[in-house]
C-alpha cells in the first residue's frame, strides 16, 4: 500500500462512519409495491456489475480505513450465485468486520445455514404482513410460506438476532402493526416499523398519505407498554422497550424525524457506486477505479480508500426530504442497496 491512510471516516460535521452497506445484486424475486412496479425490468447490464473479487478489493479497502460492519443488501442479495463465498470471504479478512445480511427470506430455508457456517452473524428480514392475500398485494408474489419457512431455518442456525423489517402503506397493511408485533414477540423476533422513502421505481410515495411513525406508534399503544431505549447512537431505529421487559421495538422515522446527524454509513451499489446516503444526488465510481488496467492491485485499493476519503468530505448534513428543493434520486431503492 503506498499511501498512507489514517484509519477513520470522520465528515466534516464530526461523523464517523463505521458501516458500509454493499448491494450484491439489483435483481429481485419479489415485486414489492414500495420499491418497483409488478412489471419492472430496468435492471443493472450483467457486465456493469461488480465480480466478488472487485467487491473484495472494494471491502478490504474500506476495513483498512475504518469500516468495522458490512451489511449485505440488494435487491436480494440471496439471488447472487456466489453468497456463501462472499461471506467465507468477507469473514477471512484480518481484522473481519461485523457480517449482516438483509433479505426478502425466500432462499433462507436452504441457506441460511450454509451463511451461519461461512460466517453470518446475523439477519434482516423484510416482511410487511401475516395474511396471504396481503402478502400478495404487496409483493405480486404468493410466496409468503416460504418466508415463514426461511426465518425457521434461520433461527435455527442461529443468524441471532434476527430483526424484522415492515412497511406498513396505507389500505394495505397500516392496521397490523400490533399484530405484527405480538407476532414477533412470540417468535423471538425484533420488529423493526420503516416509514415508506421516497426510493420507488414506480413513484408512487406520498408524503401526504404515508404512514407515519407517530401513526404507527399511535396504533401500538393501547396493546403494549413502550418505554424509550437511553442512548440510541447511530442506530436509525429509535428502540422501546415492551412491556417493562427487555424486548424491544424499534421505529425508523427516515422521512419525519431524520435521524442523519448521528450517520455512520455509507453505500456501495452492485454496480461498483459508492454513495454517502441513500439519498444523494452524487456517486463516486469505484468500477472505474477497479478495471483499471493500469492499476496494481495495491494501487486499486489506495484509489479506493482515496475515494473513500473524497466522498466522506463531502457527504452533507442530511438527506433534506422535508425541504421544499429536495430531488428524489434517480435510482430506486433496489438499484442502491438499503
Amino acid at each position: 500500500m503506498g499511501q498512507l491512510r489514517m484509519n477513520t471516516l470522520i465528515d466534516s460535521f464530526g461523523r464517523r462512519h463505521k458501516d458500509l452497506r454493499v448491494s450484491l445484486t439489483d435483481k429481485c424475486s419479489l415485486r414489492c409495491i414500495y420499491c418497483m412496479p409488478e412489471n419492472f425490468s430496468g435492471w443493472q447490464k450483467s457486465d456493469h456489475l461488480l465480480n466478488t473479487n472487485e467487491l473484495m478489493s472494494v471491502i478490504s479497502a474500506a476495513v483498512s480505513v475504518g469500516i468495522k460492519e458490512i451489511r449485505l443488501t440488494g435487491g436480494e442479495p440471496l439471488l447472487r450465485p456466489d453468497i456463501v463465498d462472499i461471506v467465507s470471504r468477507i469473514s477471512a479478512l484480518p481484522n473481519a468486520p461485523k457480517l449482516s445480511l438483509t433479505t426478502n427470506g425466500l432462499r433462507l430455508a436452504e441457506l441460511a445455514r450454509p451463511l451461519k457456517d461461512a460466517g453470518l452473524e446475523r439477519i434482516n428480514v423484510s416482511l410487511d404482513t401475516l395474511d396471504r392475500d396481503n402478502f400478495k398485494k404487496l409483493t405480486h408474489r404468493d410466496r409468503i410460506d416460504d418466508v415463514f419457512a426461511g426465518l425457521k431455518s434461520a433461527r435455527d442456525a442461529g443468524l441471532m438476532p434476527i430483526k424484522i423489517n415492515v412497511v406498513l402503506l396505507r389500505g394495505i397493511n397500516h392496521k397490523e402493526a400490533p399484530a405484527l408485533l405480538k407476532w414477533a414477540m412470540n417468535e423471538g423476533f425484533s420488529m423493526r416499523f420503516i416509514e415508506q422513502m421516497p426510493l420507488d421505481a414506480g413513484g408512487i410515495w406520498d408524503r401526504t398519505t404515508m404512514v407515519t411513525a407517530k401513526e404507527t406508534m399511535t396504533s401500538l399503544l393501547p396493546h403494549f407498554e413502550l418505554f424509550p431505549v437511553p442512548d440510541r447512537g447511530s442506530s436509525p431505529a429509535e428502540e422501546f422497550y415492551i412491556n417493562g421487559t427487555l424486548e424491544t421495538v424499534g421505529i425508523i422515522a427516515s422521512v419525519t424525524q431524520p435521524f442523519c446527524g448521528a450517520c455512520d454509513r455509507l453505500r456501495l451499489t452492485s454496480d461498483g457506486q459508492l454513495r454517502s446516503c441513500l439519498f444523494s444526488l452524487e456517486e463516486m465510481d469505484l468500477r472505474k477505479v477497479l478495471r483499471n488496467p493500469n492499476f496494481t492491485s495495491g494501487e486499486i485499493e489506495d484509489e479506493i480508500a482515496a475515494r473513500l476519503y473524497k466522498t466522506i468530505a463531502g457527504k452533507l448534513s442530511g438527506h433534506g426530504i422535508n425541504d421544499p428543493t429536495f430531488v428524489q434520486p434517480r435510482r430506486p431503492m433496489s438499484a442502491i442497496g438499503g
